[in-house]
């Protein structure tokens, strides 16, 4: 499972950074919002490269932002194959991918807490990273499906459908499809 996982939520998660990217380019046409550089200087201070004042290099703020897009695809990948799959599941991925974001920033003093930010900005970047995670999802999901059937998850609920509390676990064979 991790072996499909891993390519299938680079593919997913690139997928989802180019919807992203394409959408933050059609937003800063109609608001004039400039581009971010945030990317950028969070990769020169994980990496210690060197930083400059003012706009970053283009090459920098794409690796980062392509590369965390990408990395993180696999996490949502992951979560496809064990059988989350859906829009809930892009939810749940939605506060991941905001959450790994502040983590960088905030730790390499890059960025500050969203509660501090204006609310029109906040509102912008939860929603690119919403329109992220919910691309990477539906790429995640339709090549689980594809390549692994239902996941232990859903196999197991399919046991005893609906809302219950007396499904016990799968046995190891059943769980992975054997």
């Amino acid at each position: 499972m991790f072996k499909r996982a891993l390519w299938q939520g680079l593919i997913a998660g690139t997928a989802g950074g180019v919807v992203m990217t394409l959408g933050e380019k059609v937003e800063q046409a109609v608001t004039g919002r400039p581009d971010s550089h945030v990317p950028a200087r969070v990769l020169q201070r994980l990496t210690a490269l060197p930083e400059r004042p003012g706009r970053q290099p283009l090459p920098v703020n794409w690796a980062m932002h392509f590369g965390q897009a990408a990395a993180l695809g696999v996490l949502r990948s992951v979560m496809a194959h064990a059988g989350l799959r859906g829009p809930l599941a892009s939810a749940k991925f939605t506060v991941v991918r905001l959450t790994n974001d502040q983590i960088l920033e905030n730790a390499t003093g890059v960025g500050a807490p969203p509660s501090t930010w204006p609310r029109k900005e906040l509102a912008v970047d939860v929603l690119h990273k919403t329109v992220y995670a919910f691309v990477t999802g539906v790429v995640a999901d339709a090549l689980a499906r594809r390549s692994s059937g239902p996941g232990p998850g859903q196999r197991h609920a399919a046991l005893r459908p609906g809302r219950r509390s007396d499904a016990g676990p799968l046995s190891r064979g059943e769980a992975y499809g054997r």
